[in-house]
């Protein structure tokens, strides 16, 4: 079963927040992400960090796990 958690744009927000923490670019960490397995490419981040598009819990593992956020730090809202 596909987890999905509803788009948002405060966890969009704290994404990006802590993506330029880290110093990267959307395709940066896109990269970063393709390379644990994680699909997303720097349109899908972008939708995601916008607000428009849903996120997967397989996602939000792995960009908790690049970006070294807690999910506390992710989904706050």
């Amino acid at each position: 079963m596909n987890q999905n958690i509803k788009a948002h744009k405060t966890i969009g927000d704290n994404i990006q927040k802590g993506r330029k923490e880290k110093g990267l670019t959307q395709e940066q960490l896109s990269a970063q992400l393709q390379v644990i397995g994680c699909d997303i490419s720097r349109g899908t981040l972008a939708k995601i960090e916008a607000g428009i598009r849903h996120i997967s819990l397989e996602e939000l593992n792995a960009i908790k796990d690049v970006l070294e956020m807690s999910y506390d730090e992710i989904l706050k809202l």
